[in-house]
């Protein structure tokens, strides 16, 4: 991947698994890093890492949780007040297979925490990113999906499944919708003609703490299995970091839904017009941005 140099990127949930090797990368090509997180501990301590094998790395943690859309604009409102400009946006945090609860503000956990906080965000940063990119220098939007939204479906009636409760269907469908999210923002970026894309990425199967949430018997399986089968964090981190740095996917090469290094179809679902301005319109009400 060619140098970041005076580019700056945010990557939530990056102070480990995944998160943590893109930050890593992308503080060693030179690009000014902003880890946003919820545990401040950990995230410092994941700065500390990473300076102690790059002397020369930017890299700042500040606090954001996805489950408070309070934190959200806070979080929002104190990178604005540093006035810096914005390149590469990984919307990397996430929950999975979690007990049935509710967020900060009454949203289902995967779909609060996985979709509708990254929606937010980026929402909120868009003016940047787009003020930040230019021809041949676009900004990024990268969305970590994952290959479960084949599974997913949206219900516009009940995004907060509350009708019926499944921990692994909730996260599918969280899923699924990041990948719509991604997809009609890059149209709309792509019709505006703004300096900016958006894509979606699914990493593979990595051995993260994302598992930890694994009924208890499954859970020892699982560690064992992860081990020997599972991807590493910085094997996952690959094609992220394709998506985010690679001059391959410049401009109107960007978009498209990436794994392994290489477009991916996905389910006719993520294709659909009306579900994808459904889904958007009915998230900008939740959110109170209309």
């Amino acid at each position: 991947m060619p140098r970041q140099d005076g580019k700056v990127a945010i990557v939530t949930g990056g102070a480990r698994g995944i998160g943590y090797e893109v930050v890593r990368h992308m503080a060693r090509l030179g690009a000014h890093v902003i880890i946003g997180g919820r545990n401040e501990q950990e995230g410092l301590a994941a700065i500390r890492k990473i300076c102690e094998e790059y002397k020369e790395a930017k890299v700042e943690f500040m606090k954001l949780d996805l489950a408070s859309l309070q934190s959200v604009h806070q979080f929002v409102q104190r990178f604005k007040e540093q006035d810096l400009q914005l390149n590469i946006l990984v919307n990397n945090a996430g929950v999975m297979l979690v007990p049935e609860g509710r967020t900060e503000d009454g949203f289902e956990l995967h779909f609060g925490v996985n979709y509708l906080g990254h929606f937010l965000l980026t929402w909120l940063l868009l003016d940047t990113l787009k003020k930040s990119g230019k021809c041949g220098h676009f900004s990024r939007v990268v969305n970590v999906s994952s290959s479960a939204h084949h599974l997913g479906e949206i219900r516009i009636n009940d995004l907060n499944s509350s009708k019926s409760y499944s921990a692994h269907a909730a996260y599918c469908h969280s899923k699924l919708a990041q990948l719509l999210f991604s997809s009609h923002l890059h149209q709309q970026l792509e019709h505006g003609g703004f300096p900016l894309s958006s894509c979606a990425v699914d990493p593979g199967i990595v051995d993260t703490a994302l598992y930890r949430h694994l009924w208890t018997p499954l859970c020892l399986a699982h560690r064992i299995i992860a081990r020997l089968l599972y991807k590493t964090p910085s094997e996952g981190a690959a094609t992220v970091l394709y998506a985010a740095l690679s001059p391959d996917l410049e401009g109107e090469y960007g978009g498209d839904f990436w794994a392994n290094g290489q477009r991916e179809m996905t389910t006719p679902t993520t294709f659909d017009p009306k579900l994808q301005l459904s889904l958007w319109g009915t998230s900008l009400q939740l959110l109170g941005l209309q």
